[in-house]
């Protein structure tokens, strides 16, 4: 079975899907708080961690850490609203960026996305090591199991 990174059309379709997602979230007023004026490097940090999330090179442990994603969400305090519109930007966004349809990959899609800011909100909200969520990697998202 091909990997969820093939099946999105690989670096180039989420390289894109996750442009047209930051382009989103720096231009909404719930988000952009968070994210200020933005960061040159988020789009390939985040196509990166997607990309391996889902079966692709691991070019984001390699190169950026989870370590640095960690420090990244520190003291951001993300709020229940923040966490829900960054997921439904980040399913609305692929939607334009035209990533496959099908309903196995959305829900594993929304799985991820779902999980991913769950994690993040525990970590802005973290004062000590002891509260931070306990992932401490890149988790390898696979296809949902048919129940």
């Amino acid at each position: 079975m091909r990997s969820l990174y093939e099946h999105a059309g690989g670096e180039p379709a989420l390289h894109h899907f996750v442009d047209l997602f930051y382009a989103s979230v720096l231009a909404d007023p719930v988000l952009q708080p968070l994210f200020g004026q933005g960061r040159p490097e988020h789009v390939a940090h985040l196509a990166a961690f997607d990309a391996e999330s889902f079966g692709g090179p691991d070019t984001f442990s390699r190169t950026m850490g989870f370590p640095a994603l960690i420090d990244a969400h520190r003291g951001l305090r993300i709020t229940e609203e923040q966490r829900q519109r960054f997921v439904e930007l980040y399913l609305r966004a692929a939607d334009t960026a035209g990533l496959p349809g099908d309903e196995a990959f959305r829900q594993a899609l929304r799985e991820h996305v779902e999980f991913g800011s769950q994690v993040a909100k525990q970590n802005s909200h973290a004062t000590t090591d002891a509260e931070l969520h306990p992932l401490r990697e890149v988790p390898q998202w696979q296809w949902p199991s048919a129940d």
